[in-house]
């Protein structure tokens, strides 16, 4: 189950056939200055929180609606910094430009993780990215990272999906979490560069033929707790969806890259546990939006998840990381 990431519920259909046609107008003309191309137009994401069109080696993509211009202009500004070269992957413009009233920003294509080859699975390139990204300086006006803003919206979707029976136990955990976890007070700390959403999605290789691996998407980014960085996969091995080895691997890299939000050596489980709930939560909650949406019962790996928020809640706070048991 390594390649985890690919599992994220995908509430597609929201960006209009209008908006489409525009963005991947867009994306050719951003890709040619002029002429006819040969190379296909490839939608490489249509989700809630954005739309991504590719043609040839650049990409295009739609941010999600009610995105703050002045917020997408900070992420950007930091993202091109040469500081994070290395670590992010730059734009190939500076600044957003608006669409039907979507900003847009243009980037590089980057060749992805393979989801057909979880054996693969950068996870050494994940974690020393991210501790890279974690020790870099923090720009003054960086807004707050978003991951706990992200959780929130998971729970409103669960909501609006109406009744449902998987629900009960997931809105339990997530009532146990912190305020600042649940988007409902400010975070513990803010002094720290955080991704936001790190999942394998997140990586690509650049150049595409390249064996080097950058971090993408910046609509996250901001001042926070690192150790959300880690919280996905921290969740999903102790719900025992992803093998022990593939955890140490990427738990021993980020160390060994000097990677802040955990200490350096003895049990990690400390720092980690609030984030790792509610990164557990906010996946059981998609989950159970995506099969309501869907009219089909949750399936094998679903179920796990949301059977972890049930151990969750009923366990004291330094016993619930041990979700699987």
């Amino acid at each position: 189950m390594a390649a985890y990431a690919h599992r994220e519920p995908n509430l597609g259909g929201v960006v209009t056939a209008d908006v489409l046609t525009a963005l991947t107008a867009k994306v050719r003309g951003a890709a040619h200055s002029e002429g006819v191309c040969a190379h296909p137009d490839t939608v490489l994401a249509d989700r809630q929180d954005g739309t991504v069109v590719r043609h040839g080696d650049t990409v295009a993509k739609a941010h999600g609606p009610g995105t703050d211009p002045a917020e997408l202009s900070r992420r950007l500004a930091v993202v091109a910094h040469p500081a994070l070269a290395g670590t992010l992957l730059a734009p190939l413009r500076p600044a957003h430009v608006d669409l039907h009233g979507r900003l847009v920003t243009f980037w590089p294509y980057g060749t992805p993780v393979d989801p057909a080859n979880p054996e693969a699975a950068p996870w050494e390139a994940a974690a020393t990215l991210l501790a890279r990204l974690h020790q870099a300086p923090v720009p003054d006006g960086l807004p707050p990272m978003r991951g706990p803003v992200k959780a929130a919206r998971a729970i409103g979707r669960l909501r609006a999906a109406g009744p449902h029976p998987a629900a009960a136990p997931v809105l339990r955990a997530w009532a146990a979490l912190p305020a600042w976890a649940r988007a409902e007070a400010p975070m513990p700390a803010t002094a720290t560069l955080c991704h936001g959403d790190l999942h394998l999605g997140q990586l690509v290789r650049h150049p595409a033929t390249s064996s080097r691996w950058l971090l993408i998407d910046v609509d996250d980014l901001g001042v926070g707790v690192p150790a959300w960085d880690l919280a996905r996969p921290a969740a999903w091995y102790a719900c025992g969806l992803l093998p022990p080895d593939d955890w140490t691997r990427f738990l021993t890299a980020y160390r060994h890259a000097g990677g802040p939000a955990v200490p350096a050596h003895g049990d990690p489980w400390p720092a980690l546990d609030v984030a790792a709930r509610a990164l557990t939560v906010q996946t059981a909650a998609l989950a159970i939006a995506k099969s309501a949406a869907e009219g089909r019962p949750l399936d094998e790996v679903e179920q796990a998840v949301i059977d972890a928020c049930d151990r969750m809640s009923g366990a004291p706070p330094e016993l619930a990381h041990d979700f699987a048991k």
